[in-house]
């Protein structure tokens, strides 16, 4: 089993920036696929950005490429989300994602594990 703890969330004007933090508890971290999802009322969960086991590949959604980076510190046992310009539409509640593999990074049903959630709000 994985545990999964979101934090970071919080209210921010358009245009500011946020760090989201996902703290595991598996020993087995550095080898599981860590991903991040969002899903705002009244919209179906939708993939944000994922990273591989290693780090050294990154995946990322149309819509928040170049303004969000993942990233994750294995001794940590942590992987973060860098939101930077950050606009109202990125409004939502954002969730931490692991599994030990994943073959289709954007579906949401690929990942056993989830964290309970963080809500991010984007003033306009």
């Amino acid at each position: 089993q994985v545990q999964l703890i979101e934090s970071g969330g919080g209210l921010v004007q358009a245009g500011g920036s946020l760090r989201l933090s996902c703290a595991a508890s598996a020993r087995t971290f550095s080898s599981y696929v860590m991903g991040w999802f969002r899903q705002a009322p009244g919209k179906e969960r939708e993939f944000v950005a994922a990273i591989t086991w290693s780090g050294r590949s990154s995946y990322y959604a149309d819509s928040v490429k170049g303004r969000f980076t993942i990233s994750r510190d294995n001794p940590k046992i942590t992987v973060y989300l860098q939101m930077n310009s950050l606009k109202p539409e990125d409004t939502a509640v954002y969730y931490c994602a692991a599994d030990s593999y994943v073959s289709n990074w954007h579906a949401a049903d690929e990942y056993d594990y989830w964290g309970q959630g963080t809500q991010v709000t984007v003033s306009s």
